[in-house]
């Protein structure tokens, strides 16, 4: 019987390396530790080791098509594919940040968008039938972020194609480099690039589900962090719970949703609720 694979990307802090501790206990197969420097990897995997956990590891930077194409490689030869993959590299910048919002538009879209779509095109070949793919969103991923109302339309659209969405989210960089993004796409690059991981998810998903697979997106939290500035409250291993439900446990009925930190499935494009959202 083949071995079964889970791979998680930017996995060697934060989130992702608690998702990697998740997989290590619970998962009946192999597990990827995949990061952008080798050297931070590697001492990722040592602290596992140390835990007697024992994933692989594989360096894998998300924005390089060298890197991405020298992974898949490297798991095509190995194994027969890819039974779980967790899409969790992103960047955030901060509120002091002092470039330009030209600059911090095209850098997040660049990193949280537009290179886990190639990720996500370079590494589906290699997902099994009946395979789970979880992306990590976030609150600000709620549709209710961006507040244009004839914007939210096109997102939500269910016959909307990967093309056009990237067309919508190239529009947006568009914007911010004109300065005039706020009042349709509001004031966050992040937010703008979380909807559009969680848009992504809902096309993959349509695109995916003749061979039972399952795509998710996700909102781990407010977790204590390098990308929150660890103001979240929450420990890597409480945000790492919802993306291991997905990847082990969620029934296959859940597909193509927005599934929030405690495992409840959110209307992704309905009324913001002030329960899930303070």
């Amino acid at each position: 019987m083949a071995l079964k694979v889970a791979v998680v990307t930017g996995s060697n802090k934060g989130i992702g390396f608690a998702t990697v501790r998740g997989l290590c206990k619970r998962f009946d197969g192999v597990v990827y530790l995949t990061s952008r420097d080798v050297g931070r990897g590697k001492k990722a995997v040592e602290e596992l080791n140390k835990e007697g956990l024992k994933p692989e590891y594989h360096q894998l930077d998300v924005t390089d098509q060298k890197s991405l194409e020298t992974f898949r490689d490297h798991i095509k030869s190995k194994y027969e594919g890819i039974d779980v993959l967790i899409n969790n590299a992103a960047i955030a910048y901060k509120h002091a940040a002092t470039e330009p919002v030209a600059v911090q538009a095209e850098d997040t879209l660049r990193i949280n968008y537009f290179s886990l779509l190639n990720t996500c095109d370079i590494l589906f070949p290699l997902l099994k039938n009946g395979a789970r793919v979880v992306n990590l969103s976030s609150s600000l991923g709620h549709l209710s972020s961006i507040p244009s109302l004839e914007l939210r339309k096109k997102f939500k659209d269910e016959n909307l194609t990967i093309p056009e969405l990237n067309k919508l989210l190239q529009s947006y960089v568009d914007a911010a480099k004109q300065g005039t993004q706020l009042e349709e796409w509001g004031d966050s690059s992040y937010a703008v690039s979380k909807v559009g991981v969680s848009a992504l998810s809902n096309i993959q998903q349509r695109l995916l589900a003749s061979r039972n697979i399952k795509v998710n997106s996700v909102h781990p939290g407010y977790v204590d962090t390098e990308l929150t500035s660890h103001k979240g409250p929450l420990t890597i291993d409480e945000g790492a719970v919802a993306p291991l439900y997905l990847a082990l446990d969620a029934d296959d009925s859940i597909q193509g949703k927005f599934v929030w930190y405690n495992k409840e499935v959110v209307d992704w494009d309905g009324k913001r609720a002030a329960e899930h959202y303070s």
